[in-house]
């Protein structure tokens, strides 16, 4: 690959370690030439996402999501650096005693814990960029296979991820007429730092191993390869999808 993203400028929110498949893509769109933002949601991050910041001559904010004017915040910083051509969204979280217990057990407050961080943030996040995607851009986010199937302990996430993966949609009608496309990955299980919430997630890595067409987990460069695809000029025809990295597992069945 050569400078597929050159001159363009990227937000990622999301890294929280060097583990993370926000990272993974956050690599990728260096190596392709782009200028990246990244954010950290507390002082708790702030350490360790500056540092990654560091290491890929990026911009550092601070933004917690779920407030709205932190978005706006953030924004107001960002229009007067230039427009925005992509942001990746790789932010998800649910309470872990709702993620251990059935579904049918989800507390309420849970349940809009869920929603609020891993699918509203989607909303509020795309509502305030596309001003500065002005000409058009990329948007994308992180999905996986429990948003349309039963993943064992999955849980709310599985709803919420559903819910993020029919906002996707709904978003890219809305935000198509300026431009702007907005697509998921669905993400193969990789361990991550937030995998480990998921009980007996070894054994979901085990079956997809055993079960992918390609025999095989999911690498997380392959996640990021293919967000530098999506945000891209390569995939200007591409919104409103949900592309799965999974090694095909998504086809089998039993």
């Amino acid at each position: 690959m050569s400078n597929l993203l050159e001159g363009k400028t990227a937000l990622i929110l999301g890294v929280a370690n060097r583990w993370s498949l926000a990272f993974a893509i956050a690599q990728a769109f260096r190596r392709e030439g782009a200028g990246l933002v990244l954010t950290y949601q507390g002082d708790r991050q702030r350490e360790t996402v500056e540092g990654l910041g560091a290491e890929l001559s990026a911009a550092v904010h601070c933004c917690d999501v779920t407030q709205d004017e932190d978005v706006g915040r953030l924004m107001d910083r960002l229009r007067g650096q230039g427009r925005l051509d992509a942001v990746v969204h790789s932010i998800a979280f649910a309470n872990r005693e709702d993620l251990s217990r059935p579904f049918a057990e989800t507390s309420r407050p849970g349940f809009l814990l869920a929603h609020e961080v891993s699918v509203y943030s989607l909303v509020a996040v795309a509502r305030a960029a596309a001003p500065l995607m002005n000409g058009g851009g990329s948007i994308l986010t992180l999905s996986y296979l429990g948003a349309v199937r039963v993943i064992p302990n999955y849980n709310v996430m599985g709803v919420a991820k559903a819910a993020l993966e029919a906002s996707v949609r709904y978003l890219a009608s809305d935000l198509g007429p300026s431009g702007i496309r907005v697509n998921a990955i669905s993400a193969g299980p990789v361990k991550t730092t937030a995998a480990r919430a998921i009980r007996d997630f070894s054994r979901i890595l085990e079956d997809v191993e055993a079960k992918a067409p390609l025999r095989r987990n999911t690498d997380p460069a392959e996640v990021a390869d293919t967000a530098v695809f999506l945000a891209s000029d390569l995939a200007r025809g591409v919104t409103g999808n949900i592309l799965y990295v999974d090694a095909g597992y998504q086809i089998m069945g039993a």
